[in-house]
């Protein structure tokens, strides 16, 4: 009795604002209870209510019945840090992210040129009117694994028209004996400049047929090969007394030697797989018919569909199309003539 007259005289002196709270808070509770039959199951609505009576009313504590004011203190901490979540969210764009076209252009750009870096790249994107800081740049090129060096494609452009490529291959005959074919390309006009056969290819064989295929001073300056053991201390000597100055491919990398690797290829293919080699002298007259077709007739996709000796185009007032067989007719060499 004592206690509800007490709480009566408190009352009269609460404010307006505290008895709308409290009866606010106990209303919400009895809300809650109403809800579940068992333990209370509280949303987030009534955690954020419970947050924001607590930072606002001082009294709360007294009226809370179904939580301990530390879960309370525990859900406004929880609701502070979301909220700052939320303030701290990115807002600002910020630096512009890069396209997906300019960082592939930069991919490209340091994959193709090893020996650019960073500055050079940027310049370069500068001058194709692409704003772009330096340090994107460095960001998105591509790191080389080992100290920069230009590829084999462009050594061999650059020095197409002074380097020379070299190689054996073999042949079968009908009775079975292994000839060796040697070749000497010109890489700038993909033009046979020298080739042999022989059946014991030495250092000392192989050294003179280089003598013989650059008299005087028609020597090139480089000259590519593989490291096969025919090329001895003789070729060595001998190559070294021409001036010229030999590019050894890496082992087991014939695709170094491109241009002479694919000129057996198209011998193969073209001419020696659909024939049976009698002997050296069957298989130097079978090269020389086929070397005079490849050098005349046969277009290169590498010399923008023109033959190693210059092909003249032919028009249709020269007569018409007339063709010769080549090689018992493997091929044929088409040409206008009058009639």
């Amino acid at each position: 009795m004592l206690n509800l007259i007490l709480q009566f005289l408190l009352s009269v002196f609460r404010t307006r604002q505290a008895l709308i709270l409290e009866n606010a808070a106990l209303r919400h509770q009895i809300d809650v209870l109403q809800r579940n039959s068992g333990r209370p199951n509280l949303r987030w609505r009534d955690r954020a209510f419970w947050d924001v009576l607590c930072s606002i009313w001082p009294d709360w504590r007294k009226s809370l019945y179904i939580v301990q004011p530390d879960t309370v203190v525990r859900w406004h901490r929880r609701g502070f840090r979301f909220y700052w979540r939320w303030k701290s969210r990115y807002r600002w764009p910020g630096r512009p992210k890069v396209s997906r076209e300019v960082r592939d252009l930069i991919r490209q750009m340091s994959m193709a040129n090893p020996l650019w870096g960073s500055p050079h790249i940027h310049g370069e994107l500068l001058k194709l009117g692409i704003e772009i800081s330096q340090a994107s740049v460095s960001k998105y090129m591509v790191k080389p694994d080992r100290p920069s060096s230009q590829s084999w494609r462009t050594f061999l452009v650059n020095h197409a028209r002074e380097t020379i490529s070299i190689d054996f291959f073999t042949v079968p005959t009908a009775s079975f004996r292994v000839i060796y074919v040697f070749l000497i390309l010109d890489n700038a006009r993909r033009k046979i400049l020298h080739f042999n056969v022989t059946e014991s290819p030495t250092a000392i064989w192989t050294g003179q047929q280089i003598v013989e295929a650059f008299p005087w001073d028609t020597a090139p300056r480089f000259l590519i090969r593989d490291r096969d053991g025919k090329y001895g201390n003789e070729f060595n000597r001998r190559v070294a007394a021409l001036g010229i100055e030999q590019v050894l491919t890496s082992p087991h990398s014939p695709w170094q030697n491109p241009y002479v690797e694919r000129l057996i290829g198209s011998i193969r293919r073209e001419c020696l797989d659909h024939m049976i080699i009698l002997n050296e002298r069957h298989l130097r007259r079978v090269l020389r018919e086929y070397l005079d077709y490849y050098h005349r007739s046969r277009t290169h996709m590498g010399l923008d569909k023109d033959c190693p000796e210059t092909r003249a185009v032919e028009p249709s007032s020269m007569g018409p199309v007339q063709s010769e067989p080549v090689l018992g007719g493997l091929h044929h060499r088409y040409t206008r003539r009058a009639a």
